[in-house]
């Protein structure tokens, strides 16, 4: 399975559990064939500290015995399939624990190191589709990654609940190589308290600002939320079987809600099957706003019929 594993390092880039050279890793990775995924993880994770190494759980091929409920992203994302044209996967990662401001500055110095990465394989490999996925904070690093990229480098990303603000966004994806690239910007009023929570303890870059997940008004973003079944229903014509929410409150569902990861991973393999246009034009023009559904009335089941009695 071609899978390189870089950590953002003090110095440079490092590969993960290995003395070698990452650059030399990198360049040899930008060999093969097929699309390029960089997976980004968010928030207390850190590749250095035991038991909270990335590489550990959710870049993990399979699940850890230890901890059930972790969902590896790797085959999910479509690699070990043994195919010749899987592509290569990389599996980022950065300090993201520590308090909010600590984990920001952690991320923005992340971003330039992937950049470096990034514009490595772009320039030996010009013709291969680079492509990101991220969670929570790991969107920082990727919008940072996007302000040190040559126009072209990056092409396709899908932020999860991403722990940004949305004036942050939208600048990077006016950078020069944010105007060649898209983004569906994935969220769900599961998030509504996180979002509320990092707009409350990050200061914002321009009054007003709000989280990322109330939607970006861009040619080249599309946002999507989860827990909206309209949205659900009409996936399905894109290739999308995405389970229902089953909670009101949740950070982690736009990876672990079954088919989810299965559909972003089509979503960047064959983009022309998940076209932004379209995807725009086929969803909902609106949407439940903030806490709608973490304070929503719980809906009843109907009482069944007593026996013996016919129902009416």
């Amino acid at each position: 399975m071609p899978i390189l594993r870089l950590n953002a390092g003090a110095k440079g880039l490092v590969l993960d559990g290995s003395p070698a050279a990452a650059l030399s890793a990198i360049r040899t990775a930008a060999t093969g064939a097929g699309p390029v995924i960089v997976m980004i993880h968010g928030y207390k994770y850190d590749p250095n500290s035991i038991g909270y190494s990335p590489h550990a759980s959710i870049f993990a091929y399979r699940h850890h015995p230890d901890r059930p409920r972790q969902v590896p992203w790797m085959r999910h994302m479509g690699f070990g399939t043994g195919n010749r044209d899987e592509g290569l996967a990389i599996a980022f990662g950065w300090r993201a624990r520590g308090n909010l401001w600590r984990a920001r500055h952690s991320a923005r110095q992340a971003g330039q190191q992937l950049a470096f990465a990034i514009a490595e394989i772009h320039r030996l490999a010009p013709t291969r589709p680079i492509h990101a996925i991220t969670h929570s904070m790991g969107s920082e690093v990727i919008f940072e990654a996007l302000t040190a990229l040559p126009a072209g480098a990056l092409h396709r990303i899908v932020a999860m609940t991403g722990a940004s603000y949305a004036s942050d966004a939208l600048a990077a994806m006016q950078t020069r190589a944010g105007r060649h690239a898209e983004l569906i910007n994935v969220t769900s009023r599961e998030n509504d308290l996180f979002d509320f929570m990092f707009e409350r303890l990050m200061p914002a870059p321009v009054p007003g600002d709000r989280a990322m997940g109330v939607g970006l008004g861009l040619r080249n973003a599309v946002t999507l939320q989860l827990d909206c079944p309209q949205s659900l229903a009409m996936l399905t014509r894109f290739g999308g079987h995405i389970a229902e929410p089953m909670r009101r409150v949740c950070h982690w569902s736009g990876y672990t809600r079954p088919g989810a990861l299965r559909f972003y991973a089509h979503a960047l393999r064959h983009p022309e099957a998940v076209d932004l246009s379209d995807l725009k034009r086929e969803l909902p023009a609106h949407y439940a706003p903030r806490w709608s559904r973490t304070f929503a009335r719980p809906t009843l089941p109907l009482p069944l019929p007593m026996a013996g009695k016919a129902a009416s």
